[in-house]
């Protein structure tokens, strides 16, 4: 899979600040791509560096195999802050200025305006659009280009839940299109929804890096009901118990490596017990965010 970009020992202090510490990353074709981190973790520095608006004190990165210019830059579409728009502007006319900037074909206009659900209110002035409207708007005018990696800081930053929901599926409209999304958030929620890798942040350096589907890998947690007395005690006696405790008037069964919820189920019924809830849980992103961070202190 090609590599799109490539970040090896990036570097940005500010004064004695060190905002971003010796970043290494890479960002493959395709990948929707979650950078994970509190306030002040160095996430909007690092994209800033990457879109050149701000310059690093140290390191290097390069688009597509080659160092950062005008030309490579024209393939990455950008919201890194609230862009300005015309307020009495409708959202279409923007767009059409948006594209004269950049020198983008405007027939990609209603391509864009469909991706982000603003086919309707197109005509509408940017002064009446919703925060969510104005978001989607900023969106479609990074997408105006027909970029092959867009690039988005804190884009559900101040939305309700539903504007949250619907940037989520447009994220995931625009990575069902074949391009490369990379984009910074606090919201562990969004990113294990959206994103298919993600690296953590603290105080500028990466503590870890990796799929999002490997989360919680290795780790299978049983919930057990059953009318049952001695169930806790039944339950010591699986062969694949690592630890039981009890939760809500439910059993939590940490399985150990190679046995899953089938498993001790078919060991309740050889015992004449029938369960009435057994869920298997996986480790959360959050959960596993939180570990980082406790570990990296």
């Amino acid at each position: 899979m090609e590599t799109v970009l490539s970040v090896s020992k990036l570097t940005k202090n500010f004064g004695k600040l060190c905002a971003v510490n010796q970043l290494d990353l890479e960002v493959k074709r395709g990948q929707v791509f979650g950078m994970l981190g509190p306030n002040g973790s160095g996430k909007t520095t690092t994209l800033g560096m990457l879109m050149g608006v701000v310059n690093p004190t140290a390191g290097n990165f390069t688009w597509f195999a080659e160092p950062a210019s005008h030309h490579t830059r024209k393939k990455i579409g950008a919201v890194l802050e609230h862009p300005i728009f015309y307020p009495y502007l409708s959202g279409r006319k923007n767009l059409e200025l948006n594209a004269l900037i950049k020198n983008a074909n405007p027939a990609n206009i209603d391509k864009v305006l469909n991706i982000v659900e603003l086919s309707g209110r197109q005509h509408d002035k940017y002064k009446t659009y919703s925060l969510g409207m104005k978001q989607r708007l900023a969106i479609a005018s990074a997408l105006v280009s027909d970029p092959i990696i867009l690039i988005l800081d804190e884009p559900t930053n101040g939305l309700d839940p539903m504007g949250i929901a619907e940037i989520r599926e447009i994220i995931k409209r625009i990575a069902a299109d074949g391009k490369t999304i990379i984009l910074a958030s606090h919201l562990l929620d969004e990113v294990q929804k959206v994103c298919t890798h993600f690296a953590v942040l603290k105080r500028g350096t990466l503590m870890h890096i990796g799929p999002v589907d490997e989360v919680g890998k290795g780790e299978e947690i049983v919930e057990v009901q059953a009318f049952h007395d001695d169930l806790g005690v039944l339950l010591q006696e699986f062969i694949g118990s690592a630890t039981i405790k009890k939760e809500d008037g439910q059993f939590q069964v940490m399985m150990k490596e190679g046995f899953h919820s089938a498993d001790l189920n078919r060991f309740l019924f050889e015992c004449g017990i029938v369960a009435s809830h057994l869920a298997t849980r996986k480790k959360s992103l959050e959960k596993q965010f939180l570990e980082i961070l406790a570990d990296a202190k």
